[in-house]
């Protein structure tokens, strides 16, 4: 590979031009070597060339001579962030594997899984169900994390009550792996303290889902006063300041989805500097403000840029999962437009309740569209000719990607 570089180099071309020519005569046109193909996947991995690596792996996973190393490659390469390359490698591996139970290819499909997880409602769905057998199969010191992670992608979803189930499982693993007295070293993301306590968080979201706010603050309350507890045993300051710091948040959140007005200030002197809750408090205090019937115009006016940003930057979605993220887009300008449209400012309204269809239709969401089409029904005979062209495209794009 270093010769081929060089040789490339020295004719002014771009790197790599020759990858594609090298992996047909060296591994699909003669027998492949290791020696040769392990740099080969690196050198086109960092080049992002994964048209050529998924070209020559399909061929040489004919034999299945190589799968042990390829998987070792996979983790590799996914270790170093070079998740898209990884991903070929998962999937030939996972298709080469002739032992269904096995625990490499339960660790296939986890990667795979955390890897594709995206913006598409639907894609998720299909995503979620092909690895969700595989849970139990995952070497036992992984399967913290893939229920972890499992149920923060039912939460992206809002399937709240098998986000709550694997939230109880995800608890009663944790305690059983407290009371281990054995000693050795653990695969896990994170001491098994941090499980039980994230558990506990999920029950705080599934109760304000369910709007019984007491239980959502007893909860956390439970998980503040836990990692307390533990700050006396390890010396994770990260971890404890996270949890502290979440705790203070949603107690805020929880007080202002009970109609607390009062509360907002300190809310969102909380989160002003924390570009990733921003969004997530907008929502909420929207929220609040439709059901209770409050005016809330200069928080509007303040974080008039994050609102007015619909695609704004993904890196801003911090700990939210990426279809989480839109999720809240989607449901801030809805609630936007009901806002508006009770202060009888419909065409404002109007604005907002267009970003939030079109949103809806870019996640495929059929409920989020079905509810945007249900206020558009609600306020029609306020809106302008305009607005009603606007929504006619929308829909009609709709019926088009239906159909295709």
């Amino acid at each position: 590979m270093n010769q081929l570089d060089q040789i490339t180099s020295a004719m002014g071309l771009e790197q790599g031009c020759f990858y594609d020519m090298y992996g047909v005569e060296g591994f699909i046109e003669s027998a492949p070597h290791w020696r040769r193909l392990e740099p080969f996947i690196y050198r086109c991995a960092e080049l992002d060339k994964l048209d050529i690596i998924q070209k020559v792996i399909t061929h040489v996973t004919d034999d299945h001579s190589y799968i042990d190393e390829l998987f070792e490659v996979a983790e590799d390469l996914y270790n170093k962030g070079m998740k898209q390359a990884a991903i070929i490698l998962y999937e030939c591996v996972s298709e080469c594997e002739k032992y269904q139970h096995s625990e490499r290819l339960a660790m296939c499909q986890y990667r795979i899984f955390l890897i594709s997880m995206g913006s598409d409602q639907k894609e998720n769905i299909r995503i979620i169900s092909k690895f969700e057998p595989f849970i139990e199969r995952l070497d036992y010191d992984y399967q913290l994390d893939a229920i972890k992670d499992l149920a923060n992608a039912y939460w992206g979803l809002h399937e709240w009550d098998k986000m709550k189930d694997l939230s109880q499982e995800l608890e009663r693993r944790a305690d059983l792996a407290m009371k281990q007295t054995k000693k050795r070293v653990y695969k896990s993301q994170y001491p098994f303290f941090v499980y039980k306590a994230y558990a506990n968080l999920l029950f705080s979201n599934y109760y304000d889902y369910t709007k019984n706010y007491e239980k959502a603050l007893k909860y956390t309350d439970i998980y503040e006063e836990f990692i307390e507890n533990q700050a006396k045993v390890y010396e994770d300051y990260e971890v404890h300041h996270k949890f502290r710091e979440w705790a203070k948040l949603n107690k805020c959140l929880y007080k202002v989805m009970m109609g607390k007005k009062e509360v907002i200030p300190e809310y969102i002197k909380c989160i002003e500097h924390r570009e990733e809750e921003i969004l997530h408090a907008m929502v909420k205090i929207l929220q609040s403000a439709n059901r209770y019937q409050y005016n809330i115009d200069e928080l509007l006016i303040r974080f008039k840029a994050q609102i007015d940003d619909k695609f704004s930057d993904e890196r801003s979605r911090g700990r939210y999962t990426l279809r989480s993220w839109y999720y809240r887009r989607v449901v801030l300008f809805y609630e936007l437009a009901f806002y508006y449209s009770n202060k009888r400012e419909f065409e404002l309204g109007a604005v907002s309740l267009l970003v939030s269809l079109e949103l809806s239709v870019f996640v495929k969401d059929d409920v989020l569209i079905s509810k945007c089409v249900n206020l558009y029904g609600q306020l029609k005979e306020y809106l302008s000719n305009q607005v009603h062209e606007k929504y006619k495209i929308i829909i009609d794009n709709i019926y088009i990607k239906a159909s295709l």
